[in-house]
């Protein structure tokens, strides 16, 4: 049986998967899927109905990214995306869990876009303003160090930070890029290795509001129009 992994071309968390394919070099086949019309096989190995979903040579199928690439660096240990050290293992995970709450709320805000007519700007503002929060604490990260766990080699981390900025640019804009330097340096670095220039994704549908037009204060201001007036 082949490995086989169930992907969208632009996910950033399909993405987290297929750099580390890459990187630790094994051979894998993949299975594109069409979100908007899933079909039946893929249901039947993902319940949830979300890619990546990785079924491995044994049979053994995963679906959540960061379940996959825990899985892929146990069993094909180099090279080594987890530091093996307690301590360092669960600051290598805190850092990857808010790269990829930065990639949820960058999916959110883009689905909300695209339907802004009908949902609440509550919403909007939500998925804003955690980015807004997010993106200066990797680059305040990147002042001190090279990578995000201050070693002399990228991780897992760094792998779920990349794929979720790159989501950002694909979706919205690359204006980040001037304001958060330190940012910029690493992402770009990065892109120079042959895993993660040759998973970028294709751009093919974009939003008519980029993220920076979403400025906090108008949202708020309109939420406030539409809100009840206490007594």
């Amino acid at each position: 049986m082949n490995r086989l992994l169930y992907s969208h071309q632009q996910s950033n968390f399909s993405r987290k998967v297929r750099i580390l394919l890459a990187e630790k070099k094994i051979d894998y086949e993949i299975k594109e899927i069409d979100l908007r019309n899933k079909p039946g096989d893929f249901l039947e190995v993902s319940p949830i109905g979300q890619v990546p979903v990785f079924v491995d040579a044994d049979g053994t199928t995963l679906w959540d990214s960061t379940i996959i690439t825990e899985y892929l660096d146990e069993k094909y240990p180099e090279p080594a995306f987890y530091p093996r050290n307690l301590r360092a293992r669960l600051e290598c995970r805190k850092w990857e869990e808010l790269a990829d709450a930065l990639g949820d709320n960058v999916i959110r805000l883009w689905v909300l876009n695209m339907t802004n007519k009908s949902a609440p700007l509550g919403y909007q503002i939500a998925s804003k303003l955690v980015i807004d929060r997010i993106f200066p604490v990797f680059d305040r990260q990147l002042s001190q160090s090279d990578y995000l766990l201050g070693g002399e080699t990228w991780t897992a981390a760094d792998v779920a930070a990349l794929c979720s900025v790159a989501y950002y640019s694909l979706r919205f804009t690359e204006d980040w890029k001037s304001k958060y330097q330190h940012l910029k340096n690493w992402f770009d670095k990065l892109h120079e290795r042959d895993s993660v220039h040759s998973t970028m994704p294709k751009k093919c549908l974009k939003v008519s509001r980029s993220a920076s037009s979403f400025r906090t204060e108008p949202l708020v201001a309109g939420l406030l129009n539409v809100l009840p007036v206490p007594p």
